[in-house]
């Protein structure tokens, strides 16, 4: 379903849970590092100290972030603020690099000057017990990172996993230095900046990448999903951007030129329940119609579009082959009430608007119902002449005073399809007409077992239309 935002909100909440319960380990973590450092003189712990500080101050970063992320969209930002998220993951990523530098300062200070820290066995417990620390902070802020679906959990989560190696290296060096080698200080001072100079520099191109719009989805793999779309010719282009929580996705597509407005919007919302179902991280998605080139002429579309624009619905179009091009047989719902005069109206305004945009049609024969009700049952057949005028006359005997006129028949597999005009008076309702002419269908087919299917076409005489 869309992203809603109760959804940013429920989401923002969860993630700005797990930061304040990482935000206060790291920072009793960073403290127990850093003071011992100091007291103690260790160039590495303290590095490490800086470090698990670090981790602090981007959860701050973060919990700043995610507070301008859950602002609803306005005007200046319609897409909604979550880009705010990524900002502040790029931050974490710039701090870790500026961190880096700080160490290497005070790495190079230590060479430079000499010296040569203090070892104490409470150095060796804060190590470990820091240690113990980092790796359930790292596991659980993962672990909810990928549940959440939160680009800044799992980058915290990767700063906060370094700290373990870090840490493993004081800790190693702390022993070296015991045993009389006191230069292994700085140097493992300086693994650790490369430790924290090549996490913050995979944190930033991560972010770039969804700041500068990298595709998120596999294109290839859309376009198979929609490959069996009803209605969708062709899907022509697919691009996907955005945090990984909150993808937006545009869809480029070819439709048949005589889609209707609702018929697209069926095709648009089965294109999206579709991508939502098997991406579920996608917030949201952008059709885009265009018309396909060269599409085969597909007659129920065409009516279906004209009649659309007149207020119409049509079913059972059928085109029949005609010698100089052309003709189609159709049921025309109009709304119930209307008289046969106005009724009659209506749909002589859509053969003609029919014939307009279809040069090579050549009749347009209707059969008048009122919306909501199913003409005769039908099956695909064509005329046969000698059962024309017996048809005509069991019309008339039914309504002597009706006009009917214009019939023919065509053979088809199975048997003959009829079709057939009556004039009836322009006062008459459209239900009434409608009734009369599904009357003497019915009677047909009972009386000729071979005539498969009637068509009737009320209609006012030419001097009361």
């Amino acid at each position: 379903m869309p992203t809603t935002q109760t959804t940013v909100d429920r989401h923002t909440r969860e993630v700005r849970r797990v930061l304040w319960v990482v935000l206060l380990l790291n920072i009793a973590v960073a403290a127990a590092k850093l003071l011992m450092g100091l007291f103690t003189g260790a160039v590495s712990m303290i590095a490490d100290g800086f470090h698990s500080s670090l981790d602090a101050s981007s959860n701050v970063i973060g919990l700043v972030g995610l507070r301008m992320a859950a602002l609803p969209p306005d005007e200046d930002h319609p897409y909604g603020h979550q880009r705010f998220e990524t900002l502040a993951t790029l931050g974490i990523g710039g701090m870790m690099l500026v961190a880096a530098w700080e160490i290497l300062q005070t790495m190079f200070d230590r060479l430079l000057n000499g010296g040569s820290p203090e070892v104490l066995p409470a150095s060796f417990a804060i190590m470990i017990v820091t240690m113990f620390v980092n790796v359930l902070v790292s596991f659980y802020e993962r672990r909810r990172g990928r549940a959440l679906r939160s680009d800044i959990l799992l980058a915290d989560a990767s700063h906060t996993a370094s700290d373990f190696l870090v840490s493993l290296s004081v800790l190693v060096s702390l022993a070296v230095v015991e045993l009389g080698y006191p230069w292994i200080d700085p140097v493992a001072a300086l693994l650790i900046v490369i430790i924290i100079a090549r996490m913050g520099v995979r944190i930033i191109r991560q972010t770039s990448d969804t700041l500068a719009d990298r595709q998120m989805i596999d294109p290839q793999e859309v376009m198979r999903l929609l490959a069996d779309v009803p209605g969708l010719e062709e899907t022509s282009r697919v691009r996907s951007r955005g945090p990984a929580d909150a993808i937006h996705v545009d869809i480029d597509t070819r439709v048949k030129p005589a889609v209707t407005t609702d018929h697209a919007y069926a095709i648009a919302r089965t294109i999206k329940e579709r991508i939502r179902a098997a991406y579920p991280e996608v917030s949201e998605v952008q059709v885009h119609f265009a018309p396909q080139r060269n599409a085969a002429l597909d007659w129920t579309l065409e009516a279906r579009a004209v009649a659309d624009g007149l207020g119409l619905a049509v079913h059972e179009v059928i085109p029949v082959p005609a010698r100089d091009g052309t003709s189609l047989e159709m049921h025309v719902e109009v709304r119930p009430g209307l008289s046969l005069g106005e009724a009659h109206r209506q749909v002589s305004e859509l053969e003609r608007r029919l014939k307009e945009r279809q040069p090579g049609l050549r009749e347009v024969l209707t059969h008048i119902e009122p919306a909501n009700q199913l003409g005769a049952p039908i099956t695909q057949t064509q005329a046969a002449l000698e059962l024309r005028d017996r048809a005509l006359e069991i019309a008339h005997r039914l309504y002597p005073t009706a006009d009917w006129h214009h019939a023919t028949i065509r053979l088809a597999p199975g048997g003959y399809a009829l079709t057939m005009h009556c004039h009836l008076p322009a006062s008459v309702s459209v239900e009434e007409a409608h009734t009369i002419a599904e009357h003497a269908e019915t009677a047909i087919r009972n009386e000729l077992p071979l005539v498969q299917r009637v068509t009737i076409h009320t209609e006012p005489p030419e001097k009361e239309k």
